[in-house]
């Protein structure tokens, strides 16, 4: 007994297939647009922690300018950084001169040691811990940003969502890291 296929069922068929290889693509595409948002808005959130940083800058400056008037320069690099960061175009940018202001700000911290009655000063005192915080806050957000890089970074390079990537100029996303020289290595405390 021969098998007769008939034409309206190769066409309903044929069309099942294609509307399901349709559906797939546009898939992996929207998959791909949402893990590129949440980068974005990981990065986003990353920028906002820096620029809370920023904003305490100048109260932090002043309050040290009161009490001393030998760290001018330390000062001065201080508030440069933080005008380079405000006009920095692009996350690299952005990230250099955060680590070069995280690096000064480390510095200014340790000499301040020197002086007892600024570390006495209440203002003084709370900037430091509305900056401690604010590391913090900067350290959880870069981790949340990588971990959406990596996501993505994933997504478009598996198979066959790579084939839609590859379409669409979906390309991999750098990770956060640290550009100080020595950054991986724990700073050596002398308490002498």
């Amino acid at each position: 007994m021969a098998v007769k296929f008939d034409a309206k069922l190769i066409a309903v068929i044929a069309i099942v297939i294609v509307l399901a290889i349709v559906f797939w693509f546009v898939g992996i595409y929207n998959t791909l647009i949402s893990l590129d948002q949440n980068v974005n808005t990981k990065w986003a959130n990353v920028e906002t922690q820096y620029q809370r940083r920023v904003d305490l800058i100048p109260n932090l400056v002043s309050t040290v300018k009161a009490y001393t008037d030998y760290e001018g320069p330390l000062l001065t690099e201080i508030t440069q950084l933080r005008s380079q960061w405000t006009s920095a175009e692009g996350t690299q940018a952005k990230v250099e001169t955060a680590n070069e202001m995280e690096s000064t700000i480390s510095k200014l911290l340790v000499v301040m040691e020197n002086y007892p009655t600024l570390q006495a000063n209440q203002n003084f005192l709370s900037l430091q811990d509305e900056l401690a915080g604010t590391e913090n806050r900067i350290a959880v957000e870069r981790s949340r940003f990588n971990d959406a890089v990596r996501s993505y970074n994933t997504s478009i390079l598996v198979f066959p969502n790579n084939i839609v990537a590859g379409m669409f100029g979906f390309g991999e996303k750098d990770y956060f890291e640290a550009t100080t020289e020595g950054a991986e290595n724990a700073p050596i405390v002398d308490f002498t």
